[in-house]
């Protein structure tokens, strides 16, 4: 057995009850490994492990195969473990929460505890800073001071007359806490660390101003280096340069973001760098120094170093796993010994040890335990056209085992809206090919990653040609007899769910059920809810929306004629409501609104609560949920295995 499928069992002496074994608990579960990451001296792996309900961080001794280390995380939300050195594991988790009750709106707010595997005991970071509420600004970053690991956050302090950014020093030895630096004014968005635990730079917002400004620490003070005016893509600060000491730019330039290093100073001293600027910065685990990027392009996800040995090392990890794409989750501080996720077309995503001194590689486990490749249905890249001849792409999932003709479809467009679907295992789209349903997935106009004509194409088409270039994707299949138009049905989340009640209420006669997860139903009211949280900067969220949504603000009546709550009474199509009470993104009230709209139109509706969950389920229980409601609908609203007379055709 391999030996982290051990380290899976050694789970069982520390959780009680059994995995859950039905078909839908495969895909809807929380994955069984959901993350890997590697001690610096290349002999420890910490794994976060799910079983059920019920999370367990482990850490296990490569060499023996044996766990030495680990803790029940219950239901805990943990979002990244990071090692600080080999004795010290940073683990960050999530909470839905107000600050202190009274000081913030109830949001996702991010803590970080420190594992000592000395004593296996966890401590709070930040619990001894006044007024900071334990709550991080970002993911901690870790750097090498005086030969000891030290841990470096962010946090927020909050004041009865303002509120101040702050950087904070943490000495793993006690736990003790130091601020090192602060901010005044507008909030800091973001604080880079230099190489030896100095303050380097902080960028700033101020959104009514559209005042973005850069600062470089001198003299024990922050001086500007920049300013400019930016009103909604604003330069980030993406971390330490190609030196390891020059600060790392992405600017919005002609379209696209490039990448610029400036000296410690604030200087300019190069030229935009090669590759992509908006990838992945990859830095080198020990001097933090930027050493490539990792980006997708097209189909394809690239690692482009800058060194060319790299860049060759590189090349021989894919090299070891053909046919399959190979992406760069941890690595030692040598950079020898590699833990990657691997993605099979037929046996899904797994994760993988490269060790570069012997030449070997060490299958580690995969993500869903219980899927076999009869399970994992097949994954296809598609191009068409729009109605008005834009070029659009997307993903086609075939379900396994069945003859791709007159298939019934299910339109699963991607949330955002300006993110993107990409190839490969997407386990809500396999849970519902699984079924007898082919899945598309469109990028439509407005989704990122195709360049700025692309996206900017969905500037004011929120509800119009972003929603019929799903409906045009549908007829393409059916065209091509790939699916039956008449058995065609709409399922999303977050934007997707808006998607679905569009596609219920604007773009009608082309589906025949429709399932909204978290989806917008009344835009003003969801553009009001969500400026106001933001406060100063709420501003530049309006901004954001209004563009797609093509409103000059939020009282224009516009948003009316694309707010499916205004056009309950147009629905002739069964719908499923789904939604977490502890969403902080969509509020739930706009699922409550749509419920009460369609009941006010006399429609029929189904409505699902689930309890406890984010906008992102991230509970095992209710994901299944979700995932067993949907499923449930969809084969009662469209059943995949016949064909049905008298359902909306998709023309």
């Amino acid at each position: 057995m391999p030996r982290v499928l051990l380290a899976l069992a050694a789970v069982g002496a520390l959780l009680d009850g059994s995995a859950r074994a039905a078909p839908l608990a495969a895909y809807g579960e929380l994955p069984s490994i959901e993350q890997i990451a590697i001690s610096p001296d290349g002999r420890l792996l910490a794994i976060d492990v799910t079983k059920g309900e019920q999370r367990v961080i482990v850490v296990q001794d490569i060499a023996a195969g044996k766990v030495v280390a680990g803790i029940k995380a219950g239901q805990v939300k943990v979002r990244h473990l990071q090692w600080a050195g080999d004795k010290h594991l940073i683990v960050t988790s999530s909470v839905t929460s107000s600050i202190m009750g009274v000081l913030a709106d109830r949001g996702e707010w991010f803590v970080a505890a420190d594992l000592n595997l000395a004593t296996n005991k966890l401590t709070p970071l930040l619990g001894d800073i006044d007024y900071a509420g334990n709550m991080l600004g970002g993911y901690p970053v870790i750097r090498s001071v005086g030969g000891k690991p030290v841990v470096y956050t962010t946090g927020v302090r909050f004041q009865i007359d303002n509120s101040e950014s702050t950087l904070v020093r943490v000495d793993l030895d006690t736990d003790r806490s130091t601020i090192v630096g602060e901010t005044t004014g507008s909030l800091a968005n973001d604080f880079l660390v230099a190489a030896d635990g100095r303050p380097a730079a902080l960028v700033q917002y101020d959104a009514p101003s559209k005042q973005w400004d850069l600062k470089v620490w001198q003299g024990n003070a922050w001086r500007q280096a920049e300013a400019k005016t930016a009103s909604i893509e604003t330069p980030e600060l993406r971390g330490l340069g190609r030196d390891g000491r020059s600060i790392l730019v992405s600017d919005f330039e002609d379209g696209r973001y490039k990448l610029r290093e400036l000296s410690p100073d604030g200087a300019r001293l190069s030229d935009p760098l090669p590759g992509p600027g908006a990838g992945e910065i990859i830095d080198d685990p020990v001097s933090h120094a930027a050493i490539g990027t990792a980006s997708l392009i097209g189909d394809e996800r690239r690692y482009d170093f800058f060194d060319p040995n790299a860049q060759l090392e590189w090349r021989a990890v894919e090299a070891a796993f053909p046919g399959r794409t190979v992406a760069l989750t941890s690595w030692s501080d040598d950079r020898k010994t590699i833990v990657v996720r691997i993605e099979s077309p037929t046996d899904g995503p797994g994760y993988a040890l490269v060790d570069l001194h012997a030449g070997s590689t060490r299958w580690l486990g995969p993500e869903y335990l219980g899927l076999t490749p009869d399970d994992i249905s097949t994954v296809q890249p598609i191009r068409f056209k729009a109605a008005d001849g834009l070029e659009l792409t997307g993903y086609l999932t075939l379900p396994h085992g069945r003859d791709p003709k007159k298939l019934p479809l299910v339109v699963f467009p991607h949330g955002g809206p300006a993110v993107r679907d990409e190839p490969g295992f997407d386990w809500w789209a396999q849970a519902m090919a699984s079924r007898g349903y082919a899945v598309l997935q469109v990028n439509y106009r407005g989704s990122e990653g195709f360049g700025w004509p692309f996206l900017s194409a969905g500037f004011g088409e929120w509800g119009r040609k972003m929603q019929t270039d799903l409906s045009d994707g549908a007829r393409y299949l059916a065209a091509q007899g790939t699916v039956d138009p008449a058995r065609v049905c709409i399922v999303g989340a977050s934007y997707g769910g808006y998607a679905a009640l569009a596609g219920a209420t604007l773009d009608t006669g082309v589906y025949r059920c429709a399932v909204d997860v978290s989806g917008p139903a009344d835009l003003s009211k969801l553009i009001t809810w969500g400026s106001s949280r933001e406060g100063r900067q709420g501003l530049q969220v309006e901004r954001y929306w209004t563009r797609f949504m093509g409103a000059q603000g939020v009282g224009d009546p516009h948003l009316k004629a694309i707010s499916p709550a205004d056009h309950a009474d147009k629905v002739t199509i069964p719908i499923l409501i789904i939604h977490g009470k502890d969403d902080t993104v969509v509020p739930f009230e706009q699922s409550q609104i749509m419920a009460d709209a369609l009941k006010k139109a006399g429609k029929p509706y189904d409505f699902v609560v689930l309890n406890h969950e984010d906008h992102w389920l991230s509970r095992s229980d209710t994901r299944l949920q979700m995932l067993q409601a949907t499923i449930d609908f969809l084969e009662k609203s469209n059943p995949p295995g016949v064909t049905t007379a008298g359902a909306a055709p998709a023309s």
